[in-house]
């Protein structure tokens, strides 16, 4: 096969590059003459583009298409921000009204605590709750007031619903409640509408049992429990809660403080109440004093 001779002249080229000079001179001379300003001209450009523009128009759908697809999707990528945006303000306005739903529990709470009736002759002192025992073995709480504040071992605290415990130690500016759950918290209590005179006795579950009933066939689940007085370990008439009874058929407290949510207590001022030396005391002093009244009790009656 012969090769082609790399010297032979290819006789296109020139042909090429007159007709490159050609195309350039004439774009070069139309861009002048479109730059004229001059009413022949004008008439001119006119004419050219009433007579080429609308036949480019299917030329021009494409990147019509285009254009408005672009803009489509700047109109869906503005859409999707700005949803985005309120679905942030959604959850912003869920935060604020959770914030909003426990500052209204708390303001009930507060307002329960404030309408509580009792003994006029009964001050109170009111405080926060700082911390808990976190313990199964001791139920208890502390609070923000002590020694500074005049409190004594053996008050009562309540929350605005019901009895919740005793003063059992005291700081200078702290003191800790010993709740009715705690199994060294037993106390006197009156069963309405009998009068049944019972003891309290917590066992570590939010419902305290009921010990030493006097006579359990005249109280119905559902009773009213309050502070009886006697011994002198808190004021009586304290509302403590309501007889129920457990699925073993075992008489207990639903308690009416709300131990779930302790934040506020009040601790009642009862000066009449002997004063305790020894806080260690105080359960053990008290309970044989209970023990003593109950068998005189019982043995007055027989």
């Amino acid at each position: 096969m012969a090769r082609p001779n790399p010297k032979e002249v290819d006789i296109s080229a020139p042909f090429r590059y007159l007709a490159t000079g050609i195309i350039v001179f004439m774009l070069i001379a139309l861009f002048f003459v479109w730059r004229l300003d001059n009413p022949r001209v004008e008439k001119l450009r006119a004419e050219v583009i009433d007579a080429i523009l609308p036949k480019f128009e299917w030329v021009m759908a494409p990147a019509t298409a285009l254009i408005r697809i672009a803009q489509d999707f700047r109109s869906y990528q503005s859409l999707y921000e700005q949803n985005q945006e309120l679905r942030r303000e959604l959850q912003q306005m869920k935060s604020w009204k959770e914030a909003a739903l426990q500052l209204e529990q708390e303001n009930a709470r507060l307002l329960d605590l404030n309408n509580l009736q009792l003994d006029p002759k009964l001050t109170h002192i009111s405080s926060i709750v700082l911390a808990d025992s976190g313990s199964p073995f001791r139920q208890s709480v502390l609070i923000n007031v002590g020694l500074q504040d005049g409190i004594q071992d053996g008050w009562a605290a309540m929350d605005g619903l019901g009895l919740v415990g005793r003063i059992s130690g005291v700081g200078s500016k702290t003191a800790r409640v010993l709740l009715l759950t705690d199994t060294a918290s037993i106390i006197p209590a009156t069963i309405q509408p009998s009068g049944q005179q019972a003891l309290i006795a917590g066992d570590n579950t939010i419902a305290p049992t009921i010990e030493f009933l006097e006579n359990a066939d005249l109280v119905r689940p559902g009773d009213r429990i309050e502070t009886s007085g006697s011994g002198g370990i808190f004021p009586p008439n304290l509302l403590i809660g309501r007889l129920e009874l457990d699925p073993s058929g075992r008489l207990r407290v639903r308690l009416s403080a709300d131990y779930e949510r302790l934040e506020f207590l009040r601790v009642l001022r009862n000066f009449g109440t002997e004063p305790i030396n020894d806080p260690g005391k105080l359960i053990i002093h008290k309970s044989l004093k209970l023990l003593h009244d109950n068998e005189s009790a019982a043995a007055s009656g027989s």
